[in-house]
């Protein structure tokens, strides 16, 4: 699985390059950030291609803000669909995750 990736300061922008993060790639989908995740520790989600997200795309994504946030980094999420932002909040995920409208917003809450 390939993403787009772009650098803005200390901040690394992953545009999730799927329509879907469920059970048939979410294990393609962590390996293919895991260099990411192990190299930076202030990571984007650009999530805006990706129209639909199931349970183990959820878990996948905590997976990562774990490992971000066990080595002091974290993880922030954009462009989420209405319909993924409607099932982050009937899960509770958007308690967990810091989610944004643009990259832009994202990438200023890192201060």
């Amino acid at each position: 699985m390939n993403h787009d990736i772009r650098q803005v300061a200390d901040v690394t922008i992953v545009l999730l390059d799927t329509e879907h993060l469920d059970a048939s790639n979410s294990k393609e989908f962590r390996a293919s950030v895991n260099p990411i995740l192990e190299s930076h520790s202030h990571v984007v989600f650009d999530m805006s291609k990706i129209a639909f997200v199931d349970s183990s795309g959820c878990g996948v994504l905590l997976s990562c803000l774990r490992e971000l946030n066990s080595r002091g980094g974290d993880l922030r999420l954009c462009g989420l669909s209405p319909q993924v932002r409607s099932l982050f909040e009937l899960v509770r995920m958007h308690k967990i995750f810091n989610m944004y409208e643009s990259a832009d917003e994202a990438i200023s809450s890192f201060g």
